[in-house]
């Protein structure tokens, strides 16, 4: 007789939060991504921290001030923020001097362009559009 399957375990639903960003200053950090990405402020208790939302879907970041001593540097770790006039969004922040190239295509098929915010954490503004769910299949060149 053979031996009864087990029955799957149904996933758990774990659902994105938010991304906690360790900065030096809470205002320089709402500069950048407030005022500069266009972040909607949720709420703010005094320098030390700032919560804020993404103006589209369901994401939010929290800015935590870091204590004098503790780093605030996340190597390994890059945040995605995606929109789909990437282009015209980074034209607004040439001319503000936070970005020194325009977006251009990778060869995984999504347009992208890199940054760092005021503490140095590396930011990825980019437009994947309907390939962001799918397979990537790589390309050999990364036209424009």
């Amino acid at each position: 007789m053979p031996a009864a399957k087990k029955p799957k375990k149904a996933a758990p639903e774990l659902a994105f939060n938010h991304a906690m960003i360790y900065v030096r200053d809470v205002a320089v950090a709402l500069q950048f991504y407030k005022d500069l990405l266009g972040f909607k402020l949720i709420e703010q208790y005094g320098p030390s921290y700032a919560r804020l939302r993404a103006t589209k879907g369901q994401g939010s970041i929290a800015l935590h001030r870091a204590e004098a001593n503790q780093p605030v540097h996340s190597d390994g770790v890059r945040l995605y923020f995606e929109i789909k006039d990437l282009d015209k969004f980074c034209v607004r922040l040439q001319k503000s001097g936070a970005l020194s190239e325009p977006p251009k295509m990778m060869p995984w098929g999504w347009r992208h362009v890199y940054l760092n915010d005021p503490d140095g954490h590396e930011i990825s503004l980019y437009w994947a559009g309907r390939k962001r769910l799918q397979k990537t299949v790589m390309r050999k060149s990364a036209a424009r």
